[in-house]
């Protein structure tokens, strides 16, 4: 699907996986802006947040430089992925840490249930269903779809739920509030059900 050429932020931080990203924007024919940059943030037309690391540490560098800050005054759809989903929510159990506050969930580390018969793992690392969709992200086509995963911590469910995965427990694999959006699982590396996600975001 041809969407039009946009300005596209990816907020340029400590996360490892801003590259798998911008190639996947890529593939849908988007030239994304990788930057730090307080005001080329504020005038994007979107603006991704992705992330692959530690909670403590990163919310430690996003007060530091102010760009936690900044969030506050984003008012284009913004959509956080994996790590960035979480440092959106409220609190985290990775290092005891407040977090961004966006959201009103709270990121718990996954429990492994005792006994465990079927000899569950963690980190969730692979393909798992995402349900119960509601927001702007998701269409009818995407309920029950398969999308990539990797982590050991969940959001729980809360108000801000748009999509629910069950592994362990059921818990929110997606995240809608106002401006804000946010996937736990990754749609750059979920093909073509992550394009059509992604694709979503980008015609808001």
């Amino acid at each position: 699907m041809n969407i039009q050429k946009q300005n596209i932020v990816i907020i340029k931080y400590n996360a490892g996986n801003i590259r798998s990203v911008n190639n996947a924007l890529i593939r849908l024919g988007q030239d994304a802006l990788i930057t730090a940059d307080f005001e080329t943030i504020l005038k994007a037309d979107k603006v991704i947040f992705p992330g692959v690391g530690e909670a403590s540490t990163t919310m430690k560098y996003l007060n530091e430089t102010g760009i936690g800050d900044l969030f506050k005054q984003l008012k284009q759809p913004v959509l956080g992925i994996c790590l960035g989903m979480q440092l959106m929510c409220s609190y985290s159990d990775e290092g005891d840490v407040s977090c961004l506050n966006l959201f009103t969930e709270k990121v718990r580390r996954f429990t492994l249930p005792e006994p465990n018969i079927e000899n569950i793992k963690v980190p969730q690392m692979g393909w798992n269903q995402i349900t119960d969709l509601k927001g702007d992200l998701f269409d009818a086509s995407l309920e029950g779809q398969y999308v990539y995963f990797v982590h050991s911590y969940y959001v729980a469910k809360g108000n801000d739920t748009s999509a629910v995965t069950n592994y362990i427990l059921p818990y929110s694999s997606a995240l809608q509030k106002d401006n804000f959006f946010a996937t736990q699982f990754h749609p750059e590396k979920s093909g073509i059900v992550g394009e059509k996600i992604l694709t979503n975001f980008l015609k808001l």
